[in-house]
């Protein structure tokens, strides 16, 4: 049980570490507003993180007797899937910060309120598919988190939901100092490699014996 509830939060971690979009659009808010704004807008992003991972678990439990069979090769197939998406981190890092350029930050009009802010920022995160792409393959890489009842999936979707919400609130209450470091075109390099290197852990992993 506890393995699973570490791989909820080494795999919450992959997939919320690398600063984009979303992070400087949660610094701006706690900058602007108030840290209770930018924490609603963080609780967010782990809100829709979570969901993302527990209907890749479900999923997962569903299909694990369908896919036995062959789930040797599948677990091949997510461990390409895994290292494909931490080469396309990797390479997105690079390019950003080979030409220099932030990603656009939006002006996050109208995100006030916590209320506000949380619903915004829950609708945006849910808009990457790159993010249940990411958990439905590391969910078919993981056998044993699909096949082990309700308990090891809650627990791994709580270490995905607790990783991303640590993260992100790191973000909101960085304020100025800590934002600018982290947003900056060395923060968003080690960021990237750090991010790309546990996504292509996880891969590895999904390749190991049980």
């Amino acid at each position: 049980m506890t393995g699973a509830f570490l791989a909820g939060l080494v795999a919450g971690y992959g997939v919320a570490i690398p600063v984009g979009a979303i992070a400087i659009l949660i610094l701006g808010l706690s900058a602007r507003t108030s840290f209770r704004v930018g924490a609603a807008a963080a609780l967010a992003v782990a809100t829709a993180d979570g969901l993302y991972a527990a209907v890749a678990v479900l999923g997962g439990a569903g299909l694990a007797d369908v896919i036995a069979p062959v789930a040797g090769p599948l677990r091949v197939v997510a461990a390409v899937v895994l290292l494909g998406l931490a080469g396309h981190g990797l390479w997105r890092t690079w390019s950003t910060h080979r030409s220099r350029r932030p990603p656009a930050e939006r002006a996050g009009r109208g995100m006030g309120t916590p209320g506000r802010a949380y619903a915004a920022l829950l609708g945006l995160t849910l808009l990457n598919p790159m993010t249940v792409l990411y958990f439905a393959a590391l969910v078919l890489g993981r056998r044993d988190t699909a096949e082990s009842g309700v308990v090891p999936m809650a627990l791994f979707v709580a270490g995905v939901f607790l990783a991303s919400a640590s993260w992100q609130l790191v973000i909101a209450s960085g304020g100025t100092v800590v934002g600018r470091a982290l947003t900056g075109p060395r923060g968003r390099l080690v960021t990237g490699l750090v991010s790309s290197a546990l996504i292509a852990a996880l891969a590895v992993a999904a390749l190991l014996p049980d």
